[in-house]
């Protein structure tokens, strides 16, 4: 492994920049750089120059690690529906000028388009990195769904076209999920940066730098986690009857520990520049099998790695906005009570969950809404970065765990509102082994007053609000059995109390007459239309799926699903009547490569919604990795209930 080389030769922008929360007087831009220094930024519009106040927050976590979010400020409202070209000096030094792999063509700076009114809007989930075709015929990469945003924009010079923001709904990384190569790459960036040394409790290492260098662990960080009989029972029969970590992944073999790790995994998904000068030759002491999956994976990361240009510069363009979901931090993250208690009692495994939200919070959370995370808080998290492992470590994480608010809302036209489904639970005391409900009664209240006054509304959820009724059913089987964690059994529907809220609030009288729902997670796309039955004034309901940005589910057993679900629960069928949602009529819309009738499109992409005057859907299109547009029909009149 390549011993630290200090910070001459990185880039000076290691990740970034990435526009962030864009209002009509404030510009929120975050990125990262390998050498410290005070920042500023600037405005201008076809040359001249906007008035703007910068005010900078600087983060550091090591000597070639230092975090920045500023914040330009103006007392005009700035213009809309015009290109705004955007600056960074770092100690006076304007650097995005000369950086031509941010630019599209015919522009010498990056830009952004105002447009608080969502007439157009790109969303997606679920972005893997080594995530590889089983179908030879298609090649071995699914391709990115960032990719295609980043195609999209660099192919309309009108930038009055452009969507008015790229909505990131979870899985931005997978923290649990890691290839061989793309840990091989964390642990040399982590000696370049010189990250700091973190002592991992409850295991046998001296500390975190064993994993980076005598000891890594390739593909065996299982026998590190903790073991939890929790898991071994509910997987024994699955697993040849062996307890399993805590962390009830079936691909944790690689999963990331330290908050260096988690720091790298983040600075190389987003940017190509963390890359440079890495050597992704497969590492001694691999078994002849894991040198086998080390080469497939291999292939893999590296179209991944020369896909990530495109990826930054599409978020340097676009307000991004950003939730995380499951493995942002690991597999089934706050899925029911038992594993809250499982993992939480542990010291490494409540480290390592503590740690996912550190690199969540530095990344993603605070450009969402920099106003919840005061400069405290802030400072509290740059003296963990430089000495983890600490008592400070400990009592951040703690803080962290009850944090609560880390959902949001932005100004937009219709308002964007969305939910943190994973830290809100509504657990089930009795049954502990049962899933949680995604939103616990103070979370659906604040939802509510949240709704109340408009007249149309998007809203972001993980999961799917209104799911495949099918894979619910069997979800909700092996739930009754004790078996949640083996069929990922978190569903809108799989908690009673959460459900018969969640629907309540469809039917209040104050509930947008516009509602569309945007949600990912599920590794599949589709529409559904939904109705109040009985109401002639329902409100018109959408769930937009698009998932994932370069994940799919297998292909064979989402077309049987599909299947058996349209037969079964077709809007007419009564079986309807025997569930949560028997009041209301779901419709699945078609899509245009469906050949035998499918509703659930399997294809890694980016969805495309653009919206009328009134905040209902015009055209839902899955742009898809492969340059296929499937477009979903949304211009059927309604049907009455």
């Amino acid at each position: 492994m390549s011993e630290a080389c200090g910070g001459d030769r990185l880039a000076t922008i290691l990740a970034g920049p990435v526009l962030r929360r864009v209002t009509a007087n404030e510009v929120v831009i975050w990125l990262a750089c390998s050498r410290p220094g005070r920042c500023t930024a600037k405005l201008q519009q076809d040359g001249r120059s906007l008035p703007v106040s910068v005010h900078c927050e600087q983060l550091s976590a090591s000597p070639h690690l230092h975090f920045q979010l500023l914040r330009l400020c103006s007392a005009r409202a700035l213009p809309e529906a015009v290109l705004i070209e955007y600056d960074i000096a770092l100690d006076g030094q304007w650097l995005l000028g000369a950086d031509t792999a941010l630019h599209y063509p015919g522009r010498r700076l990056p830009g952004f388009v105002f447009q608080p009114h969502l007439r157009r809007l790109l969303h997606g989930s679920c972005r893997k990195p080594h995530l590889m075709r089983r179908d030879a015929a298609h090649g071995d990469d699914h391709g990115d769904g960032l990719a295609r945003a980043d195609a999209l924009l660099a192919g309309n010079s009108d930038v009055s076209q452009r969507p008015s923001l790229l909505l990131m709904s979870g899985d931005q990384i997978y923290a649990d999920d890691v290839a061989g190569p793309m840990l091989v790459a964390i642990h040399q960036l982590i000696g370049r940066l010189e990250l700091s040394r973190e002592s991992l409790p409850g295991t046998d290492l001296s500390d975190s730098s064993t994993l980076h260098d005598s000891a890594p662990h390739y593909y065996d960080r299982d026998n590190i986690l903790p073991r939890s009989e929790l898991a071994g029972r509910l997987r024994a029969q699955f697993f040849g009857g062996t307890r399993k970590p805590v962390f009830t992944s079936a691909n944790a073999r690689n999963h990331l520990m330290s908050l260096a790790e988690m720091t790298a995994m983040y600075l190389l998904v987003w940017s190509p520049n963390g890359w440079q000068g890495l050597d992704l030759t497969a590492p001694a002491g691999l078994t002849a099998a894991q040198r086998k999956r080390y080469a497939r994976e291999l292939q893999s990361i590296t179209q991944f790695r020369a896909g990530t240009g495109a990826a930054r510069r599409v978020m340097a363009h676009l307000p991004v906005a950003m939730i995380f979901d499951d493995h942002d931090v690991s597999d089934d993250w706050n899925l029911s009570a038992a594993w809250e208690k499982a993992a939480y009692d542990h010291p490494l495994s409540r480290r390592v969950i503590g740690n996912a939200l550190i690199a969540y919070l530095l990344f993603q959370g605070w450009g969402n809404a920099p106003e919840k995370f005061p400069a405290a808080l802030l400072q509290r998290i740059a003296t963990v970065l430089h000495t983890p492992a600490s008592d400070a470590h400990a009592a951040l994480i703690d803080e962290l765990l009850a944090f609560d608010q880390w959902h949001f809302q932005w100004p937009t036209s219709p308002p964007l509102i969305v939910l943190d489904t994973r830290t809100h639970r509504w657990r089930v005391p009795d049954k502990p082994k049962r899933p949680s409900g995604l939103l616990d009664r103070a979370a659906l209240r604040e939802l509510q007053e949240s709704l109340s006054g408009h007249q149309a509304v998007v809203m972001v959820s993980a999961a799917p609000v209104f799911g495949v009724k099918l894979i619910e059913a069997i979800q909700r089987l092996f739930s009754r059995a004790g078996k949640a964690l083996l069929v990922d059994a978190e569903n809108w529907m799989a908690h009673r109390d959460t459900a018969r809220h969640l629907l309540a609030l469809f039917r209040h009288r104050q509930t947008p007459q516009n509602f569309v729902i945007l949600s990912g997670d599920v590794h599949y796309s589709f529409v559904y239309e939904v109705r109040l039955r009985g109401r002639h004034s329902s409100p018109a309901i959408w769930q937009i799926t698009s998932s994932g940005l370069r994940n799919q589910f297998p292909g064979g057993l989402l077309d049987v699903l599909d299947r058996l679900n349209r037969w079964l629960f077709a809007p007419w069928s009564p079986l309807n009547r025997l569930t949560k949602r028997r009041d209301m009529r779901i419709s699945p819309r078609r899509h245009s490569a469906a050949s035998r009738g499918e509703r659930l499109l399997n294809a890694a992409g980016i969805g495309l919604v653009e919206l009328d005057e009134n905040g209902a859907p015009l055209r839902v299109v899955q742009l898809c990795a492969d340059r296929e547009d499937v477009s979903f029909d949304v211009s059927a009149p309604a049907k009455r209930p």
